[in-house]
């Protein structure tokens, strides 16, 4: 895949990073490599092959879901800065 360097500027802008031009000469060619072989992986048939969610075959272990701590809602009710109706009261952080 061609990559120029305006191309490779165009990226590092996009991308928020400021390069110099010498990094910008280093950058190009493993850009294009990367390029490259994500082409090679675009050409590889894959129309038999079954999607998978995880690459490990493993399946999760579960635990019964059952309570296993006594409900102390009052003490932290109580040793809260402040509460409300049996809410916590926190400082506003998100400006309307």
């Amino acid at each position: 895949m061609m990559l120029s360097i305006e191309d490779v500027a165009k990226i590092a802008k996009l991308a928020c990073i400021n390069l110099e031009a010498s990094e910008l000469q280093e950058l190009q060619p493993q850009l294009r490599n990367i390029l490259n072989m994500i082409e090679a992986m675009d050409k590889v048939d894959t129309s038999n092959i079954m999607p998978m969610a995880h690459p490990l075959g493993s399946t999760q272990r579960l635990r019964e879901d059952i309570v296993t701590e006594t409900n102390q809602r009052e003490l932290f009710q109580s040793i809260a800065p402040k509460t409300e109706q049996d809410l916590y009261l926190v400082p506003q952080v998100i400006e309307e």
